[in-house]
């Protein structure tokens, strides 16, 4: 069987590469393959990119910091695939994830299996303004969430997103625009997905997961979608604002942070369930190399405290609920350096034992071709509940065709 599917990928790739011997006018950072049909019915573009990075980090243990420990990790390695098909307002993108990170989370509700797919949507334009996606994506959450990793201003994304977000999940989504003067535009999403996050094959454990959000734009659109891109690449000649709001809810949420973490599993093999919501506030802002973003977010929960059948019994599973606030800045040089800089601060609710966390990062970065090609690092310090807990230094680059 392995012999059968390696001669499979060699014979796919010999057909690709074939053509490939000819010169071609796309150029770094448009595609990997730009193909249109002559009958024009139907497009496809292909993009892999990845990231890899060093990390050094040091623990503090009550008295000192320790010895560092160092890790160099392939953070993303993901192919894109997006275009139109049989009319250019029926648009379409998988995203394929190959990273040890992108497919980690098997379990029993994807039959253990890893989980490659990360985007499969199409999204059909059916009428002027209004726009009807289905199939897996990310919900309309937070904008940190929302902004690719391939357009980050610091390594990664920060705590409240980690902790907070409501990432990708299956289910359709009612996109529409609406010009509110000659410049001010408002965006409206609403959504309806499973509610147990991506690769879910087994069916709806809960209930179902309920978002909608709106985006203001009182200096109209930023340049190449620079709202939801981070560093102000484009150098905006006006300021550019966006603010949004979202709100999210769970339904019977399965999962100890509705998309992700633990099923909440009791012994009798049932599962708990709670409703959660979440609410997002966010911001963007851009102006002549200057970005500024900041978020904040709220997890709340029916009950937290997951029981056994009896309902009294805790099962030891426990919603993350609390609140955080993330405020990032960054500049960018005309020579292409950027200097940028993030505040994060989590709070939890008593119930959850979870402590106090605040994260205060400066990073440098140096963009070759844009977010295409770039290097950046970033230094994090971080103390619990007041205390010193951890120093890293990370340092990576990104490519993307």
């Amino acid at each position: 069987m392995k012999l059968k599917i390696t001669l499979g990928a060699i014979f796919l790739l010999a057909l690709y590469v074939a053509p490939a011997q000819e010169i071609s006018d796309t150029s770094f950072g448009k595609g990997l393959l730009n193909f249109t049909a002559k009958d024009s019915s139907f497009s496809v573009k292909f993009a892999p990119r990845f990231q890899v990075r060093s990390v050094s980090s040091w623990d503090y243990d009550g008295n000192q910091y320790g010895s560092p420990e160092h890790n160099f990790i392939v953070r993303r390695a993901r192919l894109k695939f997006d275009g139109f098909a049989y009319s250019p307002k029926l648009k379409y993108k998988i995203e394929l994830g190959l990273s040890n990170r992108d497919i980690s989370g098997a379990n029993q509700f994807n039959r253990n299996t890893p989980r490659y797919i990360l985007d499969a949507v199409i999204m059909w334009n059916f009428a002027g303004n209004w726009e009807l996606w289905a199939g897996q994506t990310k919900l309309p959450g937070n904008v940190e969430r929302v902004v690719s990793s391939a357009n980050l201003q610091l390594i990664d994304r920060s705590l409240l997103n980690s902790r907070f977000n409501i990432d990708r999940d299956l289910g359709v989504q009612l996109r529409h625009k609406t010009k509110l003067g000659s410049n001010f535009l408002m965006r409206e999403k609403l959504s309806i997905s499973q509610g147990e996050g991506r690769n879910v094959t087994e069916g709806n454990e809960g209930g179902l997961q309920y978002t909608g959000r709106l985006e203001f734009l009182p200096f109209g659109t930023f340049q190449s979608k620079g709202d939801y891109s981070q560093s102000d690449l484009k150098r905006e000649e006006t300021p550019k604002l966006m603010m949004g709001f979202t709100y999210n809810y769970n339904q019977n949420a399965v999962r100890e942070r509705g998309f992700a973490g633990d099923y909440m599993i009791r012994t009798d093999g049932s599962i708990y369930e709670t409703d959660q919501t979440t609410i997002f506030a966010d911001a963007m802002f851009k102006y002549n190399g200057f970005s500024f973003m900041g978020e904040y977010a709220k997890r709340t929960a029916d009950d937290e405290i997951a029981t056994e059948a009896d309902g009294f019994t805790p099962t030891g599973d426990i919603v993350l609920t609390g609140s955080a606030l993330n405020l990032q800045a960054g500049y960018l040089f005309k020579n292409n350096y950027e200097i940028a800089a993030r505040f994060t601060t989590l709070e939890f609710e008593d119930v959850t034992g979870a402590l106090p966390r605040n994260q205060y990062t400066l990073g440098v970065n140096k963009f070759v071709v844009g977010h295409k090609l770039k290097v950046q690092s970033d230094f994090s310090y971080t103390s619990l509940d007041g205390n010193d807990d951890n120093i890293t230094f990370r340092l990576g680059f990104d490519i993307h065709f």
